[in-house]
This record gives structure tokens, C-alpha cells and sequence, in this order.
């Protein structure tokens, strides 16, 4: 069968799964019109890219906290950015209210 993968060749990896398991991937790789081996690829690029996903969120929730305790301080930087953050919220809150009214009355008068 040729090859379905853009990737240059890379290195062999042999394993054993029991019969079962092996006859599942073939049926799901027969029904995708798929090599076992593209399958098997999609499900390790699939893992790596979910782990790589939790340890970013992980990361960023570190960051998050860190920085949430830093605003406590009134007078920090931190601080001063969560106040224009939450003005720029209020203010875009307010904006999208209007609109809404406005869009409430346009189709109020529509169907009058």
C-alpha cells in the first residue's frame, strides 16, 4: 500500500497487543481506507498533542495565580492592569447592551 503520511520515514517501534485489540484497529484502519500504521500514528500525535495541551494549561494556571496574587496589592502593576481590564469590560458591556436594545427595538417596530 503507498504511503499516506507526508513525513519522512522515522524510526521502527515493535510492540505486542493481544489479537482482539489488533483486529479492532484493523477494522477501524479498513474503515478510515487507512494503513494500521497511519492509525496508529494519528492516535500518538493525538496523545502527544494532549499532553503537550495540559501541560500548557497547567502552566498557564501557575502564571494565573501567581499573577492574581500579585494584584492583591493595590499599588502593583498587576493591579493597575485588572482595573483598565474591567473598565474595558464595563465599557464593552455597555456597547453590546445598546446594540442589543437597539436590535430589540428594529425587530419590535418589524413586527408590529
Amino acid at each position: 500500500m503507498a504511503r499516506t503520511s507526508p513525513e519522512p520515514k522515522g524510526e521502527i517501534i515493535t510492540f505486542r497487543i493481544p489479537l482482539a485489540l489488533k483486529a479492532a484497529l484493523s477494522k477501524i484502519a479498513a474503515e478510515e481506507a487507512k494503513p494500521v500504521g497511519e492509525v496508529l500514528r494519528e492516535l500518538i500525535r493525538q496523545r502527544v498533542k494532549d499532553k503537550e495541551r495540559r501541560e500548557f494549561e497547567a502552566e498557564a494556571r501557575r502564571q494565573s495565580l501567581l499573577i492574581a496574587e500579585a494584584a492583591k496589592d493595590p499599588s502593583s502593576d498587576e493591579a493597575q492592569v485588572m482595573r483598565e481590564l474591567d473598565a474595558n469590560f464595563d465599557e464593552f458591556s455597555r456597547e453590546l447592551a445598546a446594540q442589543e436594545d437597539a436590535a430589540d427595538k428594529r425587530r419590535a417596530r418589524k413586527w408590529k
